[in-house]
Parts: C-alpha cells; sequence; structure tokens
C-alpha cells in the first residue's frame, strides 16, 4: 500500500517565489482545480500566496468528472460567479468566463481613475489544464500541452483578442501531504511525475475506491459483472501461500485476465494492468468519475 507520496523538487519552489514576485502586477487570479479531486488539487500554499486577492475558481476537465458533483461543488465554491466548470477541449464555459473577467473589468474601471486590461495569473497543481484552457482561450497553440505534470517550465505573458494579458505558471505542489489520501488522489489523476511511484500499487489504491464508489462503471467498462462485488463474496479466494485475496487485488486479476494480460507462463501482468487502468481512468473511458464529494447541506 502506499502511504506517503513527497514530490517537491527544486523548480517548485522557483514557481512559489515567480508567483509571489508578480503578484502585484495582476489584477485577478484564475485557480484552476481538477473537478475529479477539488479539495486535493487546491495548493494550500497558493491560498497563502494570494490572501485577499480577488480570484475565480476553474473546475478544469469537467467532462471527465460526475456532472451532479461538479455542480454541488461550483455551489460549494460560491456559484457561478465565484467557480466556473471549465471542459478546456471543447471550450464548454469559456463565454461565460469571458462575461465573468468583463465584470470584474467594469468594477476595476469604476474604482480607478487608469484604465487598462485586466492582467490575470493563471495558477493551479501540475497537469490540472492550465495549458489548455489557455489556448482555449486564445484559439491557437499558446503555450505547450501534455497529459503529463511539469509541461510549462516558466512564466509566460500571454495577450487576449480583448486586450487583457494571462500571466501562465508552471503547476505547483507543496512539500508534504498531510494526508495520505491526497498524494494519492493527485497520483491518480496525473499531478506527480509516475517516476516515483510504483504503477501497478497505485492502480491497486484506485481500483480500491473505484470499487466502493463507482462499481457499475467497472462493470460496464471491463463486462465483468463480479467487479465491485461486496467483500463477502470473495471470502474463499486465497492466494497459493494460503492468504486471502484483497477484493480490489482480484478485481485487478480478473481485469488482467479478460484483457489477456500476461507474462511468460502465464502470470499475470500487473504493471501493464495498472498502466492500462489508470490511463482510462484519466482519460473517463471507465466513466465521469468524481473522487471527492462536496459537503452536503
Amino acid at each position: 500500500m502506499i502511504e506517503h507520496i513527497n514530490w517537491y523538487p527544486g523548480h517548485m519552489k522557483k514557481t512559489r517565489e515567480l508567483i509571489q514576485d508578480n503578484l502585484k502586477a495582476v489584477d485577478l487570479v484564475v485557480e484552476i482545480l481538477d473537478s475529479r479531486i477539488p479539495v486535493s488539487s487546491r495548493n494550500p500554499i497558493i491560498g497563502e500566496l494570494l490572501g485577499n486577492k480577488k480570484r475565480i475558481v476553474l473546475l478544469g476537465k469537467c467532462d471527465l468528472a460526475d456532472e451532479a458533483e461538479t455542480a454541488r461543488w461550483q455551489e460549494y465554491f460560491g456559484g457561478r460567479n465565484a467557480a466556473l466548470p471549465m471542459n478546456a477541449q471543447t471550450g464548454e464555459h469559456t463565454k461565460e468566463f469571458f462575461r465573468l473577467l468583463q465584470e470584474y473589468q467594469r468594477k476595476r474601471d469604476a474604482e480607478r481613475s487608469y484604465k487598462r486590461p485586466l492582467r490575470l495569473m493563471i495558477v493551479g497543481v501540475p497537469n490540472v489544464g492550465k495549458s489548455s484552457f489557455i489556448n482555449r482561450l486564445t484559439a491557437k497553440k499558446s503555450t505547450k500541452t501534455g497529459d503529463r505534470p511539469g509541461v510549462t517550465k516558466g512564466k509566460q505573458w500571454i495577450t487576449l483578442e480583448n486586450g487583457m494579458q494571462l500571466l501562465d505558471t508552471p503547476g505547483i505542489l507543496w512539500p508534504k501531504f498531510e494526508d495520505p489520501k491526497v498524494g494519492l488522489y493527485l497520483a491518480f489523476c496525473g499531478s506527480i511525475k509516475e517516476e516515483i511511484l510504483d504503477v501497478q500499487d497505485l492502480a491497486f489504491e484506485l481500483l480500491k475506491v473505484l470499487r466502493e464508489r463507482y462499481p457499475e462503471e467497472l462493470r460496464a467498462r471491463y463486462k465483468l459483472p463480479e467487479l465491485g462485488s461486496p467483500d463477502e463474496y470473495y471470502e474463499d479466494l486465497y492466494d497459493e501461500d494460503g492468504m486471502p485475496i484483497p477484493p480490489a487485488l482480484a478485481d485487478m486479476e480478473a481485469i488482467a485476465e479478460k484483457r489477456g494480460f500476461y507474462l511468460s507462463g502465464k502470470r499475470i501482468d500487473y504493471e501493464r494492468t495498472g498502466r492500462m487502468l489508470l490511463d482510462e481512468f484519466r482519460s473517463g473511458l471507465i466513466g465521469r468519475i468524481t473522487l471527492e464529494q462536496a459537503p452536503r447541506k
């Protein structure tokens, strides 16, 4: 089992300093969270740096998340004037985002005699979709994108058609995850480089969550009716050493057998199975899944 994940290389410290040094130059901060894990993808360091600076929260990658949960999270963060779902792939909600910017522009112009277009700063954890979002706003490839953390290396000022300026910043994590679940959720969603992780163990932990929260999606995707069954279903399953097989591991092995992921000697290829499970979760093939539920009133 993965208990602790720590990931804080030198460029994270530089990004923190970059945000701090440029904060006075911007009027508004756009904080992008991952709709699937809005709490775990909210960096507490960013909150400390921003203080009372005005900000808009974007619930990114909303096309991969449970729609009902995204609506609850939007309400939790203050409704549509403070938080918006965002799908950078289709541009859904982009017009509403520009409407919010125009409202902020009017307020700023009314408060100050010197009028100029807004300056915005884009912040978020690695691989949360900042670059894809900016490319959607500019309708061109202004920044590099990739389905892995660490693509954006330095700050970039980008001018929109309406004259507003965006400061893109590299993704930033924090030195230590006090709650191990936060590190796991970030790893599930690809915000932590896989070089420091065991893919098999990570996929096993993901299956534990999915079989509890989204068993129907698991069954539908892999066409195995037993996936996500209650623990009692697996009570009679033992490994070759006579030890009980954990339900999530039994699910993982059933999926591997269904896909034909074997090594020589008919041994299950856990590495390939784990990577496939993570890839299919991250791309939404297993279903629209939100790992963190918004507080219920």
